[in-house]
């Protein structure tokens, strides 16, 4: 076949097929009941809303079961899709497979006056070993090609020039979050603008470890991919849903594995403008909090930790600059409220055991003066 006739790639099919949603009236009075009943099941649809596309859903929303059958980024549904096939095959070998000892159970068990009798001995069958051996090579060669297809058409698809650039850093147990186009640096929550049926706004990742191997996973928004010491892998998400999305460490790098967690907020373009912008607003000194600030930079804590603006310029640790605009503590493992700061400045092991943060020692009255310095870190 000539190359005009050559089908395009799985994602680039997809975005098709949204070009032409768009084409579909926006509200639930102008759209047939089942289809939009069926959007929701697929994700389009802001559940429980009154039919408004998902582009415009709340970026509040927390998808907390985190489905790999629920795709809500162009590189997740090429998962879901293939994923799909790799079931449905097992599930026919399960049934074939079944169903043959179902029937070889009822055809040949025991009856009445057979004890002492041998089976007839026979050689068997040249035509059935032949296709259990043949059918099973040809599965597994349909699957191979179809996963490196997939693969390929994700690894390869091209980018906007002005899509949004992020550098992840693994580290034991937590993620650090580069936006060098902007200057930021954040740690545990990567937030990324939403695309739209108008405009793409793909995110691209480039993944990096400081220690051991870690595997950077949000099953909603795309595979698995490892971050390897002195090497950088490179992946891109492109969720067409606000809300903030939950991963995961999925490869074991050690004690709190489990509590390496990862949070990934899309938001609409202003949002997105908005949490950018106050990132990269100068720090303000709260005259209250002097007492606690000048303890944390007369303690170590200034050796591992960087606040922008200061003389705090640690790289062991999170950049704490913005830490009260941050969800969570610990990469995931506790809510950041005033009182889970406290019991983790206090002692950090109490939160998560095995952590590479030291217990300081510190008194309660310097607990007290460090964390309404922190506090002050919006």
């Amino acid at each position: 076949m000539g190359a005009a006739r050559r089908r395009k790639p799985k994602i680039l099919r997809r975005e098709g097929i949204r070009a032409a949603r768009a084409t579909f009236p926006l509200t639930q009075n102008h759209v047939n009941p089942a289809r939009i009943s069926k959007l929701k099941r697929l994700g389009l649809v802001v559940a429980g809303g009154t039919g408004s596309w998902a582009f415009g859903a709340d970026s509040a929303q927390v998808h907390s079961i985190a489905n790999i059958f629920k795709p809500l980024s162009a590189p997740a549904e090429a998962v879901y899709e293939i994923s799909l096939l790799a079931l449905l095959v097992c599930a026919g070998i399960f049934l074939v497979v079944g169903s043959l000892l179902a029937y070889a159970v009822v055809k040949f068990r025991s009856r009445p006056g057979d004890e002492g009798t041998e089976p007839p001995q026979i050689y068997g069958s040249n035509q059935l070993e032949m296709a259990w051996t043949a059918i099973p090579i040809l599965i597994v060669f349909v699957l191979v090609l179809v996963t490196a297809r997939t693969t390929a058409d994700v690894q390869n698809h091209p980018l906007p020039e002005d899509s949004l650039k992020v550098r992840v850093v693994g580290h034991q147990w937590w993620w650090e979050i580069h936006y060098p186009d902007h200057g930021v640096i954040t740690a545990n929550e990567l937030h990324i603008p939403v695309s739209s049926r108008d405009q793409r706004r793909p995110t691209a990742l480039r993944l990096e470890s400081a220690d051991v191997i870690h595997s950077f996973w949000v099953p909603q928004l795309a595979g698995k991919t490892d971050l390897i010491p002195n090497r950088a892998n490179d992946m891109w998400v492109e969720p067409y849903q606000t809300g903030t999305f939950l991963g995961n460490c999925a490869e074991y790098c050690g004690t709190q594995h489990a509590k390496m967690l990862l949070r990934v907020v899309v938001e609409t373009p202003e949002e997105f403008a908005r949490w950018i912008a106050s990132q990269k607003a100068p720090v303000v000194q709260d005259s209250s909090a002097q007492a606690g600030r000048d303890l944390f930079f007369n303690t170590s804590c200034v050796n591992c930790h960087r606040i922008s603006g200061t003389a705090a310029e640690g790289v062991f640790g999170p950049d704490l600059t913005r830490l009260m605009s941050r969800s969570t503590l610990a990469a995931g493992a506790a809510s950041n409220t005033p009182e889970n700061l406290r019991l983790w400045v206090q002692n950090p092991h109490t939160i998560k055991p095995g952590c590479l943060m030291p217990d300081m020692q510190l008194n309660p009255a310097e607990v007290e003066k460090i964390v309404a310095y922190l506090l002050t870190l919006k």
